[in-house]
């Protein structure tokens, strides 16, 4: 899940990021976003397995362990599949995501006591991703050309200077008004999205920490929360055994055979 919210995806300069000077609010807002991608580029494909955690507002807590494996886009956008592997009811289940750089995002989700692969339509991916504080929306790579920005200022985050960035959907359906990215200053890497409703009510906020680098230069955080602000649940994703450049192909990220995937 780490592709679907940290970063965004398309191509971008060495110099995008001009001196904060002369730069209007859009255009640096812009740069920010295309910076945080080019710093990611190149990564191929990765795997990882996660413990997700979900707490009810009365702060009851039940776990869950699932496996994300991320195909990165030549042209267009990624593609991820994410597989749950227990408890027993939930095992199988099965997410599959092709990100698009225009037109509408690609998913289907498999769920084994229906034994039917389910088309999720652009209309219904601001519900709940099994029960989770992440929507289907969540769980898409936020590809560049799918926003606008605007930088707001910059400020501390847990004692990191940051960058705060307005990004806003350009596409349709989406379930947010707008959202609120913060990017640490040293090495872009997101570090809190807050989440605003189509009233433009504050609903989530993202946090991501624990960032480890791999290869030498790709950073993936150890903890994800997302706290909905609304109903006071929350959703916990512990990540480990990160893997990366393991040959995937686009065969194998194929809605024919998340059938039979555990």
């Amino acid at each position: 899940m780490a592709a679907f919210l940290l970063f965004a995806g398309g191509h971008a300069a060495n110099d995008a990021l001009a001196g904060p000077a002369g730069k209007d609010a859009a255009g640096k807002g812009l740069a920010i976003a295309i910076e945080a991608d080019r710093r990611d580029h190149g990564f191929k494909d990765y795997a990882a397995d996660m413990t997700m955690t979900l707490r009810s507002s009365n702060g009851s807590e039940s776990h869950r362990r699932l496996s994300i494996k991320v195909l990165e886009g030549r042209d267009d956008g990624d593609k991820s599949l994410i597989v749950f592997s227990r408890p027993r009811d939930i095992s199988g289940t099965a997410l599959l995501t092709f990100a698009h750089k225009k037109g509408n995002d690609d998913q289907w989700i498999y769920l084994p006591a229906l034994k039917r692969v389910k088309r999720i339509s652009s209309t219904n991916r601001s519900g709940a991703f099994v029960g989770s504080e992440f929507a289907y929306e969540d769980l898409i790579r936020p590809e560049v050309e799918r926003y606008t920005y605007l930088w707001l200022r910059d400020e501390a985050v847990d004692g990191q200077p940051a960058h705060a960035v307005e990004r806003t959907p350009a596409y349709q359906n989406s379930g947010y008004r707008r959202q609120i990215v913060w990017y640490d200053q040293a090495e872009f890497r997101v570090l809190r999205i807050e989440f605003f409703d189509r009233n433009n009510a504050l609903l989530k906020r993202f946090t991501a920490s624990d960032y480890q680098k791999y290869l030498g230069k790709y950073w993936r955080p150890a903890l994800m929360i997302m706290i909905n602000l609304q109903n006071d649940k929350s959703t916990n994703l512990s990540w480990k055994n990160y893997e990366f450049k393991n040959g995937y192909n686009n065969a194998y990220f194929n809605k024919n055979r998340i059938k039979n995937l555990r």
